[in-house]
């Protein structure tokens, strides 16, 4: 054997080296181990508006039933605020592990890039796609003691009085607002809007008379309009909600013969986030959405529940970004 230096020199460089690939293997494997062991610690749910409203009680519904089912532990995070815009921006913000998910709808999703000047995240680039859990119409309510009736009485009022009548909504820029703005428009009434910090507080100053009509989801409503404490005048779809199959749509009522406005809710991660951490989220989802149980539960307030692959949920908000734009364009609407 040879004891010549530069050959030993040549040998440890030969074992650094293995040595190298060794180590470089190993932190592959366990950087896989790592990705495989997702959730190694508690997912947060960002909830773009504050507790009580439709966004929020279908967000508690997701992440419990994801825990009962996973053993994960999903924490909702109420981030309320600017049409819910506050929670989308802090979503896209978040780092792309999987651990910062959000509850979007197209409130913030899809119509409030379109109305407000600035919107701080890009929906066709900084989110991805998840889960879709379920859509609603909206709803016209006013307090069971109201003076108004019928949806006709309030056109009548506010053309007597234009003005004069107010309506809440859960935030300027939210699809709820912007269904109110249209009905004015098929109306060619004058109502004033009063925006809220979220649907729970618009639905106390409706009950408590401060404002004379909401404009609302009918998930966040329809625990009020079962008690018989809050009458539904009007329904925003093209056809009859299942949840209030004795309203009218706006469009039988005779204010435009295509009125349609209703909304959707869906999961999404900061864009980036593993793919394989997207389609096991929306394996997870769409396991409940089958369940019977979550079904009638998604159901009793007012919703439909309605599952997706991520591709398909992506495709659909790429395809409602355009016709929002015009819908917003048409209708004047638009915060500073």
């Amino acid at each position: 054997m040879s004891n010549s230096p530069t050959l030993n020199r040549r040998a440890v460089l030969r074992t650094l080296a293995a040595a190298g690939s060794t180590l470089a293997l190993g932190s592959a494997a366990g950087l896989a181990r790592a990705e495989s062991a997702w959730p190694a610690k508690p997912i947060r749910m960002i909830v773009p508006f504050p507790p009580g409203g439709g966004t929020d009680i279908l967000s508690r519904l997701v992440a419990n039933e994801l825990a009962t089912a996973t053993g994960w532990n999903v924490v909702p995070d109420n981030r309320g605020g600017a049409g819910g815009t506050i929670g989308l921006a802090e979503a896209a913000r978040a780092k792309p592990t999987g651990y910062d998910i959000v509850m979007g709808q197209k409130d913030n999703m899809i119509v409030a890039p379109w109305i407000y000047p600035q919107v701080n995240y890009d929906p066709s680039k900084d989110f991805a796609a998840v889960a879709h859990v379920a859509y609603t119409p909206v709803v016209i309510v006013t307090r069971a003691e109201s003076r108004f009736k019928t949806l006709q009485d309030v056109a009548a009022a506010a053309r007597q009085s234009p003005d004069s009548i107010t309506y809440g909504s859960p935030g300027n820029g939210t699809t709820i607002h912007l269904a109110g703005e249209l009905f004015k428009s098929a109306a060619k009434v004058q109502i004033r809007h009063v925006p809220y910090k979220g649907s729970n507080p618009a639905m106390m100053d409706v009950l408590a008379g401060n404002v004379d009509l909401m404009v609302s989801s009918v998930p966040s409503a329809i625990g009020q309009i079962k008690s018989g404490k809050l009458r539904p005048l009007a329904v925003t779809s093209a056809r009859r909600s299942s949840s209030l199959p004795d309203t009218p749509t706006v469009a039988e009522l005779g204010f435009g013969k295509d009125f349609d406005v209703s909304t959707w809710y869906g999961l999404f991660a900061p864009a980036g986030t593993p793919a394989d951490v997207v389609n096991k989220l929306n394996a997870e989802v769409n396991k409940l959405l089958a369940k019977p149980d979550v079904q009638a539960a998604i159901q009793a307030q007012g919703a439909e529940y309605q599952a997706m692959t991520p591709q398909q949920f992506a495709a659909l908000v790429a395809s409602e970004l355009p016709k929002w734009q015009k819908i917003v364009k048409d209708s004047g609407v638009r915060i500073e």
